[in-house]
């Protein structure tokens, strides 16, 4: 009898085939790889002088085959917790990595824990080894003297911890662990939160009966998503025209009424913390809306009248001082002009007519400076006026030849 054996994976097991001789009960096949019963077709091919009996026999036979693999062990990471781990900053943070190394594993440990890079392209950054009973710190100092071994890596124990995360410390790291021939490694995803803060509660608008009231909760501080959730502090259910929003944190009441009056308590966290604030809800009757327009408007009008007054009261100001300018100048005008000296003392009062004739000239008439010819002069009596000559001598000429006697005008000031 010719047996052949048809099965897809058989190219890939390097089996060992026990002699099949007719007494025995069962074909076993030996693999190093995985342990399995695989069910095998046998195409018989008999030739002629085999009996009826003997395919019978064989037919039994085939239905008692049975394969089995014998498993050899390997190196295993056998931790179980979470692919990715959260944690509020400033906490410490175990990544786990125990292993299971294989009987036929006999070299010597190695651990290596590796920062990995987001980008494919780029090498990733190892932070941590265990070679030759031996720790060794990689990279960044600030990161190194914050990171170590949880236990002895001997013990099967890779687990490290990293102390005070970070922002900076949000990775996926790698655990890498081998011992010839065996490898096998796992990868931790750690990602660094910031809590919320002590939020803050308020009300937008007025708390009037009848009209809709919000009530907002807002935290400044905290990394997303954040979560607010609004409820009464005596544990009682929320009004029933009440709807919140749990992203923005408001809460807004419709048709605000009595049975609305309470504490209410916004409390807002995400995956690493909580807060909460109070506030104390009241009602109060509308305001007359009519009457505020009213005061709003005879405001308005007094405000307006106000400005009015000032502006009369400005221009009577004004129209005032230019009327004591005015009178001012009048008196001036008609003032008595000082009455002349005595005659006694012709020195001074040939003094002063000099000055007088000094500063006004008069266009035609030459002034001479010699003071031992000019005579006295009285307002009533002849008074000589020097007049030149076409030979250059200047000759006296009297008052009544020519030109009339001065008299005082009280509008130049001077004898005229």
């Amino acid at each position: 009898m010719t047996v052949e054996i048809f099965s897809p994976p058989w190219n890939k097991l390097k089996d060992k085939i026990k002699t099949f001789n007719g007494s025995g009960q069962s074909l076993q096949i030996h693999s190093r790889n995985s342990s399995l019963h695989v069910a095998l077709a046998f195409r018989f091919i008999m030739e002629p002088v085999f009996t009826s009996t003997r395919l019978k026999a064989a037919v039994l036979f085939l239905l008692t085959i049975r394969l089995t693999t014998d498993v050899t062990e390997a190196m295993e990471v056998t931790s179980s917790g979470p692919q990715t781990i959260q944690k509020a900053q400033g906490e410490t943070v175990t990544l786990g990595c125990t292993f299971t190394p294989g009987p036929h594993d006999t070299g010597e440990l190695d651990v290596e824990w590796s920062n990995v890079r987001p980008d494919m392209t780029q090498k990733d950054q190892l932070i941590l080894s265990y070679r030759g009973g031996e720790m060794h710190h990689y990279g960044d100092p600030g990161v190194s003297k914050r990171l170590n071994f949880v236990a002895d890596p001997k013990q099967g124990d890779a687990s490290i911890f990293l102390s005070n995360v970070r922002l900076a410390d949000k990775a996926t790291y790698q655990c890498k662990v081998k011992k010839v021939p065996g490898v096998d490694m796992r990868k931790v995803t750690l990602v660094v939160m910031v809590p919320p803060s002590m939020p803050k509660c308020w009300v937008e608008g007025k708390e009037e009966k009848g009209g809709p009231v919000s009530l907002r909760c807002k935290s400044s501080v905290g990394s997303t998503p954040l979560s607010y959730t609004w409820s009464r502090e005596s544990g009682g259910a929320l009004p029933s025209t009440a709807t919140q929003d749990r992203h923005t944190g408001e809460l807004l009441i419709k048709n605000h009424t009595d049975n609305n009056i309470g504490s209410y308590v916004c409390e807002v966290e995400n995956a690493v913390g909580k807060g909460q604030c109070k506030y104390a809800l009241h009602a109060y009757n509308p305001t007359n809306k009519a009457g505020v327009i009213a005061g709003a408007v005879i405001g308005a009008l007094l405000l307006l009248l106000l400005l009015l007054f000032l502006i009369w009261l400005l221009i009577c100001c004004c129209h005032k001082r230019r009327y004591e300018k005015e009178v001012q100048n009048e008196l001036r005008e008609d003032a008595q002009a000082p009455e002349s000296r005595p005659t006694s003392r012709p020195t001074s009062r040939a003094s002063s007519l000099r000055s007088v004739l000094a500063y006004r000239t008069h266009p035609g008439v030459h002034y001479s400076s010699v003071r031992k010819n000019l005579p006295s002069v009285s307002e009533s009596g002849p008074s000589p006026i020097f007049n030149g000559e076409s030979n250059g001598r200047s000759q006296p000429t009297a008052a009544g030849q020519g030109r009339g006697s001065l008299k005082y005008d009280q509008k130049f000031g001077y004898p005229v």
